[in-house]
């Protein structure tokens, strides 16, 4: 059983090539090199080709990359994508996505300027159509690998508040954690916006794990940190599923129907949970020998 690590996911402006050059050294699970909210109209063009050039100068270790493209719907959103598809990197993310035909117009795309099978598609999830409409597009395509929730954008168009539990948001969190999981898609939080209250980053990472979220989308270095260490398999809970894993082998050998580990009742979906935080961990451990064999 493999998973592969999303605790952090760092948006890395595309036209500021220093940033996109220390990015190779840094602590986070996913890339986001971007050609949309953090890229100046007047360098698009730039940040596209910038972007190119770092993914194919490699460097990287074992982060996954993906592209965030400026929408179909605007200059750039079409050349984009042609540049994307064939970049190199593990996938592109299209924002403001709203129907699942959307998705199947940049598939479309991708395929037509040579994407390899192996190219992922993530959709931002960041406006109210968007949401109500989340499980046909979480059903959109077989390329489809994640989403990633657009908080800001979603909280501007809802004149919602950006509160400490977010309850005027997780009506839309929770319909995409429902079409992510239904799909067997990957889902990563919004960013957290104040750089300078880190309970309040730890508070919202730790309420990301308890709704299930794979990670949390941040918008500087300073966050990685807070984010893997939350979103990573705690001590307690990777003991706890160990011992789940080697109770439930040992009572399967035995010929044993009831399993007890700590008093409770554990079932098949308590031992597959236990497997995926195991997987998961080891996962983490292999990515931090790899990112550090590269300098990370």
């Amino acid at each position: 059983m493999s998973a592969r690590p999303r605790r952090s996911a760092l948006y890395m402006p595309g036209s500021n090539a220093r940033a996109l050059d220390k990015a190779r050294g840094l602590a986070a699970d996913v890339l986001i090199l971007d050609l949309e909210d953090a890229v100046a109209p007047d360098a698009k063009d730039l940040a596209r080709d910038q972007v190119r050039a770092a993914v194919a100068a490699g460097g990287f270790g074992r982060r996954e990359l993906l592209i965030r493209t400026n929408g179909l719907d605007t200059p750039w959103g079409h050349a984009d994508l042609i540049a994307a598809a064939t970049a190199g990197a593990h996938g592109v993310l299209i924002p403001k996505v709203e129907s699942a035909e959307a998705v199947r117009q940049a598939e479309r795309l991708l395929t037509a300027a040579g994407a390899p099978q192996d190219l992922a598609l993530w959709v931002m999830m960041e406006t109210a159509l968007g949401m109500l409409n989340a499980k046909e597009i979480a059903a959109a395509s077989p390329r489809l690998a994640g989403m990633v929730l657009g908080t800001s954008d979603l909280a501007k168009e809802l004149h919602a508040h950006h509160t400490p539990l977010r309850l005027p948001m997780i009506t839309a969190l929770g319909l995409c954690l429902l079409a992510a999981r239904a799909h067997g898609l990957a889902i990563l939080d919004g960013v957290h916006l104040d750089l300078n209250d880190d309970a309040g980053l730890e508070a919202s990472c730790r309420q990301g794990v308890e709704l299930g979220f794979d990670g949390k989308t941040l918008i500087h270095p300073k966050q990685l940190d807070t984010a893997n260490s939350t979103f990573a398999p705690d001590a307690a809970s990777l003991d706890r599923a160990r011992r789940i894993i080697a109770a439930h082998t040992q009572a399967m050998a035995e010929g044993k129907a009831v399993v007890l580990v700590d008093g409770r009742l554990v079932e098949a979906l308590h031992v597959a949970e236990a497997h995926r935080l195991v997987a998961l961990a080891e996962a983490i451990g292999a990515e931090t020998m790899g990112t550090e064999a590269t300098g990370g």
